[in-house]
């Protein structure tokens, strides 16, 4: 039977395990098809990535990537907080994104940055699929976490007369606390998946997108698995630093 607790050391140690065994595993497969048009082997991407870092290039698609994501990331989650409060209180407005929201949610993200691709510059075309790909899961996890407060709760705010803002801070944000995080840790996946393929299709001089595109061009296995391992880091990374963020911001309304 599994153990309910673990020390933080113990997780750290399996997961560089688990990590360990992916890159054999993955080393094996490679040198099993002996060809590296199909897999580079995890050594032969190393490699390939050490060349990457010294080429200028190499961090200005990264920036050029990050900050257009970053943007259409940060977009998504005010517009769709935004909606889903204003949506919790008028039914009306619910009822009225409820198509939009089931539409974006069930259209193919391909479909949308062709569609896109008629209206925008390929350079911002990554923000704007970045935004629409998070848009709903913000807005579905915010207006869930609302619509679940205790309703004791905001009749003793009734009952004390408690102001707009202060039951903002002390009833509802505590109550979307995981709701916010667990839809911050969906999302960010997303946004980078959704925003490199508009990048990919889109193809915008300096981006990641465009690195990619040309590898698979020139049949170039190892830039295409490097640059694959850099989009995973970068976000991974990102997603740390976010959600730690918002840990520490509901540590201080905690301690208010």
């Amino acid at each position: 039977m599994r153990k309910k607790s673990r020390s933080r050391k113990q997780v750290i140690a399996e997961r560089i395990c688990a990590v360990a065994f992916a890159l054999v595993l993955w080393q094996v497969v490679a040198m099993l098809l002996n060809e590296t048009l199909l897999m580079a082997t995890p050594i032969r991407v190393v490699k390939e990535l050490c060349t990457l870092i010294f080429e200028a290039v190499f961090w200005g698609a990264i920036w050029f990537s990050f900050k257009r994501i970053v943007l259409g990331f940060f977009i998504a989650l005010s517009v769709g907080a935004l909606l889903a409060v204003c949506a919790a209180r008028f039914h009306i407005l619910e009822t009225l994104l409820w198509p939009f929201i089931s539409i974006i949610k069930a259209t193919p993200v391909a479909s949308f940055i062709i569609l896109c691709l008629v209206w925008l510059n390929s350079k911002n075309l990554s923000v704007f699929i970045s935004f629409l790909m998070v848009v709903p899961i913000i807005y579905t996890n915010v207006l869930q976490g609302i619509l679940s407060t205790d309703t004791k709760l905001l009749e003793m705010a009734y009952v004390f007369k408690m102001s707009w803002g202060k039951q903002f801070v002390y009833i509802y944000l505590p109550q979307l606390k995981s709701y916010l995080i667990s839809a911050c840790s969906v999302s960010l996946g997303i946004a980078w998946k959704s925003g490199v393929a508009a990048e990919v299709i889109g193809v915008p001089g300096g981006s990641i997108g465009e690195r990619l595109y040309q590898a698979k061009l020139y049949l170039n296995s190892p830039e295409l698995f490097a640059w694959t391992a850099v989009i995973i880091v970068v976000s991974v990374i990102f997603e740390k630093l976010i959600l730690q963020l918002l840990k520490r911001l509901y540590k201080r309304l905690e301690a208010l």
